[in-house]
């Protein structure tokens, strides 16, 4: 089996996407930080099989080529309930209910980095990969 370990991401404040990170996955923990003397401050904050990596660095802007990064939550309406008790609130959210087998929300962090979050309403792999829709 293959899954994704980790993602490594250039960022211009750690704690602004760490934050955001542990409201809308609060699965997700820190795994390690700390300072190198090679590339500076660094944080590590995931599950224990996969991570998102981050390195500050002052001026750090959004990746020109990157349209979003995805990740699984277990309900659609838990999460955007957090975010929005903590005053944030989803950046997109026009394909919340569009498909019969998956939900998805829109929202960009502190950084401005674009995060999709998708519920599957389907354990058949099937119907939650189904694109017709």
């Amino acid at each position: 089996m293959q899954i994704l370990e980790h993602i490594h991401i250039n960022v211009a404040s750690l704690a602004a996407t760490a934050e955001f990170l542990q409201l809308a996955v609060p699965a997700y923990s820190r795994r390690g930080g700390g300072t190198s003397s090679s590339y500076g401050d660094w944080l590590h904050i995931g599950s224990e099989s996969n991570y998102i990596a981050l390195t500050e660095v002052k001026g750090a802007e959004p990746m020109a080529n990157l349209r979003h990064i995805g990740l699984q939550v277990d309900s659609v309406d838990a999460l955007i309930s957090r975010l929005h008790a903590a005053g944030i609130e989803p950046s997109d959210s026009s394909a919340l209910d569009e498909h019969p087998h998956r939900r998805r929300v829109y929202y960009v962090d502190g950084n401005g980095l674009d995060w999709e979050f998708v519920e599957y309403l389907s354990d058949q792999p099937s119907l939650r990969n189904d694109y017709s829709h």
